[in-house]
C-alpha cells in the first residue's frame, strides 16, 4: 500500500512510497481502510519535532475510514462500519477514564511509542504518529481508536472531527463550558480556531472577537460565527469598544506560543477564563507574576484534546453537522491526494491554506 514517511525529525520532505504493509491484526486491533485524512499543524509539529514522535514516521493523526478486519475479542465495531480515527484512545478502565478524563490516559500513548504497525523496505519498522499514522491508505489501531459514525456522514467531514472539531469545539463546550450571553476572544484563527469560533456560536456567546494576524482568515472567521475580527495590534481598540476595557469572559489561546498565551491572558477581564488548546513547544517558556496570577483572580485552564469522551462526542459533532449547526465545508482549504503531501505540507508551512483533505482512492 501506499504511504507518506518521514524518515527523520526535520526532514522538509516526505518519501512517499508503494512498498508499505502493515503488522498483523491483534485480538482487539482494527484495521481500517483511510477514506479522508486532514492535513493539520500538529503534523508539522511532529515533522518539526516540537512533539516528539519515535522515526522512521507515517505522519497524520485526523482521519477517518471504513473498518474492514477486526480481531477476534472486538465488540465495538465490525467490518463495513465508518469510523473516525481517535488518535487519544482511552483504555476505559484506569483511575483516569473511570474518572471522567478519557482523554487524559497514557496507556496507548505509551504503546506507540514502542509499537510500530507498518514495515517497509524489506522489513524497516515505521510508527505512525499518535499511534495512528492516517497519511497511509490502511491503519492498525486498538479498537479503542475508532468510533462508529453513520455512514452518510462525509468523509472528510469524519475526517475533521477526528481532531480539529473535537479539539476546538470541545474547548468550549467541555473545558470552558461557556455560557449564554458571554463574551469571548479566540487567538488564533485556523482550524482549530475556527472550531473554537464555532463552539462559542452553539453557546450562544453574544459577542466572539476572532484575533489572527492574516486578514485573509477574518472573513471566513466571520462565515463561521465570529462577530468581530481584529489584528493582534487592534486588540486593545476592540477590547475598549466590545467589552468597555474590561476584558473577555473568556480568552482562548489557539496557537501554541508563549506569546499568544500572553495575549489570550491580556484579554481576558479578572476573573475570567483563560484557555490554552494550542500544542506547545517544550522550551518555549511563558510565565506570570504570582501577584498577578492570585490578584487578577483568571483562571488559567488547558484542553488536550477538548476534554472529549469520543465515544459519545464524535457521534454528537456528527449529527451537530447534519443539522446544519456546524460548518464544515468552508474549513476545508482543498482536497487533494497522498502523492500530494509535500506540497500540502510546503503550503500550510508558509500559511497559504487552512484544512487541507487528503481524500483516498
Amino acid at each position: 500500500m501506499r504511504a507518506a514517511i518521514l524518515h527523520a525529525v526535520g526532514n522538509d520532505k516526505l518519501d512517499i512510497r508503494d512498498d508499505v504493509t502493515l503488522a498483523p491484526v491483534g485480538p482487539a486491533e482494527v484495521r481500517v481502510r483511510i477514506r479522508a485524512t486532514g492535513v493539520c499543524h500538529s503534523d508539522l509539529s511532529a515533522m518539526s519535532g516540537v512533539l516528539p514522535q519515535p522515526v522512521p514516521l507515517v505522519p497524520g493523526h485526523e482521519g477517518a475510514g471504513e473498518v474492514v478486519e477486526t480481531g477476534e475479542h472486538v465488540t465495538s465495531v465490525k467490518p463495513g462500519d465508518h469510523v473516525v480515527i481517535s488518535w487519544r484512545p482511552s483504555c476505559q478502565e484506569c483511575d483516569l477514564c473511570l474518572g471522567g478524563q478519557p482523554y487524559m490516559c497514557m496507556k496507548y500513548v505509551i504503546e506507540s511509542f514502542s509499537k510500530g504497525a507498518f514495515r517497509f523496505g524489506g522489513g524497516t519498522t515505521a510508527y505512525g504518529m499518535a499511534g495512528c499514522g492516517t497519511w497511509a491508505e490502511e491503519v492498525v489501531v486498538p479498537q479503542q481508536g475508532v468510533v462508529r459514525v453513520d455512514d452518510d456522514v462525509p468523509w472528510e467531514v469524519a475526517a475533521l472531527i477526528g481532531c480539529g472539531i473535537t479539539t476546538g469545539v470541545g474547548a468550549v463546550i467541555n473545558t470552558a463550558r461557556v455560557r449564554p450571553g458571554s463574551t469571548v476572544a479566540v487567538v488564533g484563527c485556523g482550524g482549530v480556531g475556527l472550531s473554537v469560533i464555532q463552539g462559542a456560536r452553539l453557546s450562544g456567546a453574544r459577542t466572539i472577537l476572532a484575533i489572527d494576524p492574516l486578514e485573509s482568515k477574518h472573513e471566513l472567521a466571520r462565515k463561521v460565527g465570529a462577530t468581530h475580527t481584529a489584528t493582534p495590534e487592534r486588540v486593545p481598540e476592540a477590547l475598549n469598544e466590545l467589552t468597555g476595557g474590561s476584558g473577555f469572559d473568556y480568552g482562548f489561546e489557539v496557537v501554541g506560543k508563549a506569546a499568544t498565551i500572553q495575549a489570550a491572558w491580556q484579554a481576558t477581564r479578572p476573573g475570567g477564563n483563560v484557555v490554552v488548546v494550542g500544542a506547545g513547544a517544550v522550551d518555549d517558556v511563558w510565565s506570570i507574576p504570582a501577584f498577578n496570577l492570585l490578584f487578577e483572580g483568571k483562571n488559567l485552564l488547558s484542553s488536550l484534546y477538548g476534554e472529549a469522551d469520543v465515544r459519545h462526542d464524535f457521534p454528537y459533532f456528527a449529527k451537530l453537522y447534519k443539522a446544519s449547526k456546524l460548518d464544515l465545508e468552508s474549513m476545508i482549504s482543498s482536497r487533494i491526494r497522498l502523492g500530494d503531501l509535500n506540497d500540502a505540507v510546503e503550503a500550510l508551512r508558509r500559511g497559504e491554506v487552512l484544512r487541507q483533505i487528503v481524500l483516498m482512492d
